[in-house]
């Protein structure tokens, strides 16, 4: 596997891998997986300021990570809110691992001091969401910072959201 820097025509591949937590999870709360050029407008965007990696093996994208501003205010230039995302079939590989550790290693090199990651969370597990992304983040150092109670509505339910946080 290698973590190099996404280029815009791994849209469609990222947006291959973001449609299935769209129409079947609650990792996000967006209810319709955006198009293509939107998706390169986000990289091209993000690559302005900030790292934005994919993971690949044998010309195959298996998930891609990226930063963004946490705020839009110079106050908070040095806090970033982080996003990764993994092809269903590749998780559990070490790939999200692999993923955030180059991101934190940019992010540091960058002079960043904080990472924010903002995660749909559920009391109760089901079918569209677990709390395998807390887990995740909770094992790459992040702690528990902020609980926003049933927040986000997807799929009849209503979801919390949480913040976590990581000093690098």
């Amino acid at each position: 596997m290698h973590i190099r820097c996404a280029r815009e025509d791994d849209a469609r591949e990222f947006l291959r891998i973001y449609a299935y937590y769209v129409v079947h999870t609650a990792v996000t709360f967006d209810w319709e997986t955006p198009g293509e050029e939107e998706f390169r407008k986000k990289i091209r965007q993000t690559l302005k300021r900030y790292p934005f990696l994919a993971a690949e093996e044998d010309g195959e994208i298996l998930g891609y990570a990226y930063a963004g501003p946490f705020k839009d205010r110079a106050a908070y230039d040095w806090s970033v809110e982080t996003s990764i995302y993994v092809s269903k079939d590749q998780q559990g590989k070490g790939i999200g691992r692999a993923l955030y550790q180059a991101l934190e290693e940019r992010l540091t090199a960058q002079g960043i001091q904080n990472a924010y990651a903002c995660i749909s969370y559920t009391d109760t597990e089901d079918e569209t969401l677990t709390n395998a992304s807390m887990r995740f983040h909770r094992r790459m150092g992040y702690q528990l910072c902020g609980t926003f109670r049933k927040c986000g509505y997807k799929f009849g339910r209503w979801y919390d959201m949480i913040w976590m946080e990581k000093m690098l």
